[in-house]
Parts: C-alpha cells; sequence; structure tokens
C-alpha cells in the first residue's frame, strides 16, 4: 500500500504545482490506502502541505509569478483561522466532516470543469483599502476550511480568488504561498487537539514536493487545459462518492 501511497502523492504533488488545486485528494487517499479515521487522515494531510506550499513558493517566485501585495493580506488572514479551524476540527463529528470535504472536493471538482471565467478585473481594482480587506476575508475563509477539513487553502483560495475576476496564474502562485501559512497554523492546532501520523508525513512530502517540481514546471511550460479537466473529474468522482456514504446511502 506504501507504494500506491506514495504514487497517488507523487500526482497530487504536481497537480498542486500546476493548477493550485489537488491537495483535496489526499484525504480520501490517505483514509482508503493508509487506513486513517477521517481526523487522522485530515490532520496528516494538512502537515504535509508546509513543505509544498514551501517548495511551491520559492519555484514560483523565481520565476516572477508571486504578487506579494496579493499574497500577504490573504496569508494573514489564513495565518490566525488555520488553527480556529483545527480547533473546530477536533470537535466535529467524522460524519460532518466526510460530509464538508466530499463538498469542497465537488465544489473544485465543478469549478474547475466548468472553468468560470469570473470577472473580467479584480473586486475593488480601484480601492486599495476595500480590496486588502476583502483578500484578507478570502484568506481567512481559506484558511478556516484548511484546519477544519484539512484539504489545504488552495482548494479555497483558487476557485474564489478566480471568481472574484483575479489573474489565474498570479492566483495560483498565491496558493502556494497560503499552503505554507494555514497548513501550519492548522498543524498546530493538530498538534494540541489533533493526531497527525509522522510516519507518513515525511515520505508522503517528499513524493509531493517531487510533484509540485514537475507540476510548477508543467504550468508555465505548456496548456494546463488538459490537466486542469483531468483532476476536475477526478475531484467531481471522489467528491460524489464521499457525499455518497457521508449521507449513507452506501
Amino acid at each position: 500500500m506504501m507504494v500506491w501511497l506514495l504514487a497517488a502523492a507523487l500526482g497530487i504533488g504536481m497537480l498542486i504545482g500546476a493548477v493550485g488545486i489537488g491537495g483535496v485528494l489526499l484525504v480520501p487517499v490517505l483514509g482508503v490506502l493508509a487506513g486513517l479515521s477521517v481526523h487522522e487522515a485530515m490532520a496528516t494531510a494538512l502537515a504535509t502541505f508546509i513543505a509544498t506550499g514551501v517548495v511551491g513558493t520559492y519555484l514560483f517566485q523565481r520565476r516572477g509569478s508571486i504578487d506579494w501585495a496579493m499574497t500577504v493580506p490573504v496569508c494573514a488572514g489564513a495565518l490566525v483561522f488555520g488553527f480556529v479551524g483545527a480547533y473546530v476540527n477536533a470537535r466535529t463529528t467524522a460524519p460532518m466532516l466526510t460530509f464538508l470535504v466530499a463538498a469542497i472536493i465537488l465544489f473544485a471538482g465543478v469549478y474547475t470543469l466548468v472553468h468560470w471565467r469570473g470577472l473580467t478585473r479584480p473586486v475593488f481594482a480601484d480601492r486599495r483599502r476595500a480590496q486588502t480587506m476583502l483578500l484578507l476575508g478570502v484568506g481567512a475563509f481559506s484558511g478556516f476550511g484548511a484546519g477544519l477539513t484539512g484539504v489545504g487553502g488552495p482548494a479555497l483560495s483558487v476557485p474564489v480568488m478566480v471568481l472574484l475576476g483575479f489573474p489565474t496564474l498570479a492566483t495560483i502562485g498565491v496558493s502556494q504561498v497560503i499552503q505554507i501559512l494555514a497548513a501550519g497554523s492548522g498543524t498546530l492546532g493538530n498538534l494540541a487537539y489533533g493526531t497527525i501520523h509522522f510516519n507518513l508525513v515525511v515520505p508522503i512530502m517528499m513524493a509531493q514536493v517531487l510533484g509540485v517540481i514537475v507540476g510548477v514546471y508543467v504550468v508555465h511550460a505548456i496548456n494546463v487545459a488538459v490537466a486542469r479537466r483531468i483532476v476536475a473529474v477526478i475531484c467531481v468522482l471522489v467528491g460524489a462518492l464521499m457525499m455518497g456514504k457521508a449521507l449513507g446511502w452506501y
């Protein structure tokens, strides 16, 4: 099972680096291949995203693809609310958490499949202070969702920011940085309130980091439309299966 787990982690890392969405799949993978409970899978998955965020941030920054004026307020919101999300996670039932993860995975899949273009220009483009507050809210929402469900901030930040009119590549750059803050903050919360399987964190981190390196190269070198459609279909299928399980359909 470890071989399959590492192969899945490699693929997930590639999706994180290429399209900013992919980490959502690690929670169900850990449940199926490693036999972890939903709480354990969420906490363990979230810890691995610290490394993928560091590597992705370095690679995007080296290519000048990170807009720090956008990134700083998003990450500030994520830093605070990632810990809050982990606290709520420890006090939420497994079926409810499964339902929430399924809903996020479905949302990410449908967004990527439909590829809504959002607004033609960023919200509050001419009102810097209002836009900063909006980005703080996006970060808080994404960080709380990451800490609560273990799916990583990008699963929420990328769709929301694109729909709000922010450039896609810059949004994916922000998603690399938010992983560090949201995952780090949520992991601190899980150290206090959750259960992290560190024997799985290190090998999964290594596989994901390798995948991120490949994925970042891909997103800067080719059209990633095909990759987006593949991850969208996978997310919709996995999300639908998890939703059915959470609702007791099978």
